[in-house]
């Protein structure tokens, strides 16, 4: 029984991961290229609050109850691109640092090879 229900929250995972628009955004965001898209990806999480408060002033004007699942969907995404902001801010200050380590340790072996020859 927990192997199946292991198995069905992968695939589960997996479908999200794969279709749905706002991990497919913050897996491009997570890529070298995108990641200085983070921080104006953070501007993404007003819609989803915005949709979050109509659909609540709904509920509360007597809609039905399954609205309410809609506002932790919308909630969960303000979360997920309010995070991605200062994450990707993180790992390009990261990546930029192992670049120029990199660069730094290339320019120190091209010396050293000029040096040999000489």
């Amino acid at each position: 029984m927990i192997r199946q229900l292991w198995t069905l929250s992968v695939h589960t995972r997996a479908f999200l991961r794969r279709y749905m628009p706002t991990n497919i955004l913050l897996d491009a965001i997570r890529t070298r290229r995108g990641l200085k898209w983070g921080v104006p990806a953070m501007l993404l999480a007003a819609p989803y609050l915005l949709a979050a408060s109509t659909l609540t002033t709904l509920i509360a004007d007597g809609g039905p109850g399954w609205l309410n699942l809609l506002v932790l969907l919308c909630l969960w995404n303000t979360m997920k691109f309010v995070i991605m902001g200062p994450v990707s801010l993180i790992l390009l200050s990261s990546v930029r640092v192992s670049e120029a380590a990199a660069a730094h340790a290339e320019q120190r072996a091209m010396a050293e090879l000029v040096d040999q020859k000489a």
